[in-house]
């Protein structure tokens, strides 16, 4: 009975914070770690920009295309935004997962609230800064933004971080390898619940049954 062997599911990995806690930062980071990892890829509607790839950046679909998605139930979640719709394919999402490869989804918490209304066993992490302080200093660093843009962005950060009771688990960015550290180790404890295992588990012990009655 090989259980080391066996191929399980892949884990759905959804992260996702306030503007300015660092998630894209920190999904590259464990992406360059673990190349094996999988990142989903978000369709839309808008016109490809210089330099985009198809199926790389984005996957460019025209709207009727997007909407017919839409009625198939081809979305774990999506939005309208200026105009243009953005989701997240589930058939795209579905085929790497049942090839044992996990996936990050690295989306806005709404898109996160929506993807865990549908994926029951999908693991939810919220990124969150050191402090407010640093959470100020770091959307400053960016310099893009005016006084008035600069505290809108930040009264948005403050409310958003309420939503972390609806995740599985809180990480802190401090240091971003600190952080990869953390999501590596929950991605550990994951792949060892009962309920993950628990077919291949029965499997295996039928196999074993099997071969003990009948070789």
């Amino acid at each position: 009975m090989d259980l080391e062997n066996q191929k399980n599911k892949g884990v759905l990995i959804v992260i996702s914070g306030p503007s300015g806690a660092g998630k894209g930062t920190i999904c590259k980071a464990l992406l360059e770690k673990h190349p094996e990892i999988k990142l989903s890829v978000s369709a839309t509607t808008r016109s490809p920009r210089v330099g985009e790839v198809d199926g790389v950046n984005y996957h460019f679909l025209n709207k009727e295309t997007f909407l017919k998605r839409i009625d198939e139930n081809d979305f774990l979640e999506y939005a309208e935004v200026y105009g243009n719709y953005y989701g997240t394919p589930k058939s795209n999402v579905e085929e790497i997962l049942n090839s044992g490869k996990d996936v990050i989804l690295e989306i806005d918490i709404q898109g996160a609230l929506k993807v865990k209304e549908r994926s029951e066993d999908g693991v939810f992490i919220f990124i969150l800064p050191p402090s407010m302080e640093e959470l100020k200093q770091r959307i400053i660093k960016r310099g893009s933004e005016t006084p008035e843009s600069l505290m809108t962005r930040f009264k948005s950060a403050y409310q958003e971080i309420n939503y972390v009771s609806k995740y599985n688990y809180a990480v802190v960015n401090d240091t971003v390898d600190a952080a990869v550290n953390k999501i590596e180790s929950i991605l550990t404890a994951e792949k060892c619940r009962v309920d993950r295992l628990k077919e291949t588990i029965l499997d295996s012990k039928e196999d074993f049954i099997h071969e003990q009655l009948y070789d």
